[in-house]
């Protein structure tokens, strides 16, 4: 703890800053919980999205093999065009939230292509969005994780330092004030009896 003041004016000044540590820090904690029930929310839901993606993976291995025929080149209509997000605020963390995938059009002639191709578009371009979709609520986690431990730092300062140096700030100037009134009252006391003993001996004639 810095060196302190052990003055009124000081103490006053600590008595503040501990009432605004203890109005504070509740806001803090509460934004802690907050983050880590968003955490968990969100991890919740990026594994049911990883299970979802991997089912279709699943089923589209039975037609995959498919796609080596050199003739049919699907990836120009699966490469995202735009990537949609908008944002939401949790715990005063803007974080983006996935809204869709653009993609190109896919202009192939009908009577040339196999029948497959657009059930297969289909299912290629719902794996890409939920790849999309996976990496946006990656980013949220790590955005949290992020003003998590900055918060957790912060609560931290308030409970293990900034409170307890107010407090003992504010008991250390209290006790010295204590003694110095202790001390103003006792040297009074003395020049009290001082004085009555050199009226009493101006008045007796007997030296005090």
């Amino acid at each position: 703890m810095a060196k302190i003041k052990l003055t009124k004016g000081e103490l006053k000044r600590q008595r503040d800053a501990l009432r605004r540590y203890e109005r504070y820090l509740p806001t803090l904690q509460l934004k802690k919980q907050q983050i880590q029930m968003e955490i968990l929310h969100q991890t919740s839901i990026l594994e049911a999205k990883r299970q979802k993606e991997a089912a279709a993976r699943g089923a589209a291995e039975g037609w995959s093999g498919l796609l080596s025929d050199n003739r049919i080149d699907l990836r120009s209509w699966t490469a995202p065009l735009e990537v949609i997000t908008s944002a939401r605020n949790v715990a005063g963390v803007d974080l983006p939230i996935y809204e869709g995938t653009q993609f190109p059009p896919a202009e192939y002639d009908l009577f040339v292509m196999p029948l497959w191709v657009d059930s297969g578009l289909e299912e290629l371009k719902s794996i890409v969005s939920l790849r999309q979709e996976m990496a946006t609520i990656e980013k949220s986690v790590v955005i949290l994780r992020q003003e998590l431990r900055i918060t957790t730092q912060r609560v931290n300062l308030f409970e293990k330092v900034k409170i307890p140096e107010a407090k003992e700030a504010i008991r250390l100037i209290k006790i010295f004030i204590g003694d110095q009134m202790a001390n103003a009252v006792g040297r009074s006391k003395i020049a009290k009896r001082k004085i009555e003993a050199f009226v009493t001996a101006q008045t007796t004639g007997v030296p005090a």
